[in-house]
């Protein structure tokens, strides 16, 4: 009898590079993993270098499979990664320029002209994406407009997760849910728009071809699979957008699931077997996008700096500062922190409040506050802006209130911070204990694109983990609607203009 074969998958993240290799139940068989490389030249901007990101891949990937009895039973390779940041490359496939983080700001402009030369509707409709400075075609605008030299010798354009998988294989693709995060890509079409491209003065062949996820791209290169330790006959597949490849490794792939994607960022997302596209979600910031499972989308929302609260946090309180010992003095604190409330906009407003220029706060201050209380309100504040997230997303007409709710990432590993915000929900929340869900996806989808699965049906039933639940506080529940009704729901409305007069005077010649 053969071995079994073993499936490993990358994980391009905001805060670390993973490669997880995976048995076909989903089992971890070695990891590793080491920081993301990220550069922060000023206020508000941040990049990576493709070569840098390409060695920590190699890396992670070489030190993964020394760990493996059996590293020739490898059989496939796919990369799932951050959305919205991409690799500008050359006639001779050489980076042009830096990659411009997810998360950086210096595109707000390149979203105005769009918003003017386009107009937020007409993206939306098409696309699925409510206008926003993060997404793809505001970083290629920005290249355009502020680099010309550097953008005239580019050629091609990867996502993270394309480009990692054309240094494993030498291939140019892209798969549908992260295309979707671009904002040239028609959704319904599931393919480059033209329209778009002409209207924004932007080749049609800067953009590799876009296929479902999990699609055969070809072998390992040779000398890749030697750095790697790998056979030659490992096979690479098209991967996908990490929160929606965390998604498909717990079985979110339906409508009456919510998946909360719990990380730098947090994702609340709703897969549905129709593209939702509303005139309120896009006023809303919420974007409609394809999911790595064939045939479906997905409705997301969430808070682009969930972990991004806590880690700020814990270092204005004292880097050196265990979470531990931050957590057990807010178990200490009472409900409601005695009144304070926080507002986790460290950015720019989350959804349902598409607001680039809120910014966070703190409520309620007072003389009797701790360290302890100061650190629960904002894992309460977390709490409630994933509930108000949700609650815009359900009071669409035709979507019903997920029966179900599922986290994932590693904040969940936050006992208080689930307890509270299962409170906070009154629902219970069922807390996947999979290693590294999103690699985990992307295993999943090259085991598709490798033909060790023959299905994703067959292989979720495949797949095997432990859970656990997390049942709301029933005394804490009746605290916790009262905060979430009678004061939470008004602190983006009391702060919104005084937030646009701070923008002003930020952006005010001195």
């Amino acid at each position: 009898m053969s071995p079994s074969p073993l499936l490993a998958g990358i994980d391009i993240g905001t805060t670390n590079i993973k490669a997880l290799v995976f048995d076909t139940a989903g089992r971890v068989q070695a990891s590793s993993s080491v920081p993301t490389p990220t550069h922060y030249p000023r206020p508000g901007w941040a990049y990576h270098t493709p070569d840098e990101l390409w060695r920590c891949t190699l890396t992670v990937l070489r030190d993964a499979v020394s760990q493996l009895n059996a590293a020739g039973t490898v059989s496939s390779i796919a990369v799932s990664s951050m959305a919205e940041s991409g690799v500008p490359l050359d006639a001779g496939d050489r980076p042009t320029a830096g990659i411009i983080a997810w998360f950086d700001g210096r595109t707000s402009s390149q979203a105005a002209w769009l918003n003017k030369t386009v107009g937020e509707e007409r993206i939306y409709a098409i696309t699925g994406l409510s206008l926003k400075p993060i997404f793809g075609l505001c970083k290629v605008l920005w290249l355009k407009d502020n680099d010309p030299e550097s953008y005239a010798k580019t050629v091609s354009w990867l996502n993270v997760a394309d480009y990692i998988a054309f240094r494993l294989c030498g291939e140019k693709a892209t798969d549908y849910s992260l295309a979707s995060r671009m904002m040239v890509f028609d959704l319904h079409r599931r393919a480059w728009h033209s329209g778009l491209l002409d209207e924004t003065g932007v080749s049609r062949g800067l953009f590799a071809e876009a296929l479902p996820s999990g699609t055969l791209l070809g072998r390992i290169l040779p000398d890749v699979a030697r750095a790697a330790g790998l056979p030659s006959r490992v096979q690479v597949t098209t991967g996908g957008h990490d929160h929606i490849c965390g998604a498909l490794a717990v079985g979110a792939t339906e409508p009456g699931t919510l998946l909360n994607s719990l990380g730098t960022a947090e994702a609340v997302c709703i897969a549905d077997r129709r593209g939702w596209l509303s005139d309120v979600f896009a006023r809303q910031g919420y974007t409609t996008g394809a999911h790595v499972a064939r045939d479906r989308y997905y409705i997301l929302g969430g808070i682009y700096t969930s972990g991004a609260c806590v880690e700020w946090t814990r270092n204005l309180l004292g880097a050196n500062v265990e979470y531990g010992t931050l957590v057990s003095e807010a178990e200490t604190a009472p409900p409601g922190s005695l009144g304070v409330h926080f507002q986790p906009h460290l950015r720019l407003g989350n959804p349902p409040n598409n607001d680039p220029e809120s910014r966070a706060a703190f409520i309620g201050l007072n003389a009797d506050v701790t360290r302890g209380t100061l650190f629960r309100s904002v894992l309460e504040g977390l709490a409630y802006e994933c509930r108000l997230c949700l609650e815009a997303i359900v009071s669409h007409p035709g979507i019903d209130r997920p029966k179900r709710i599922v986290a994932i990432g590693g904040n969940t590993r936050n006992r208080l911070l689930m307890q509270i915000k299962s409170s906070v929900f009154n629902q219970s929340i069922s807390i996947a204990e999979v290693e590294e869900s999103v690699a985990l996806g992307a295993a999943v989808l090259g085991g598709l694109g490798a033909g060790v699965y023959e299905d994703i049906d067959s292989a979720l039933n495949e797949l095997t983990y432990e859970s656990r639940t997390i049942e709301p506080n029933a005394e804490q529940v009746e605290i916790y609607e009262t905060g979430f009704q009678t004061v939470y729901r008004g602190i983006y409305p009391a702060l919104q203009t005084l937030h646009e007069r701070l923008g002003d005077f930020r952006r005010a010649d001195r």
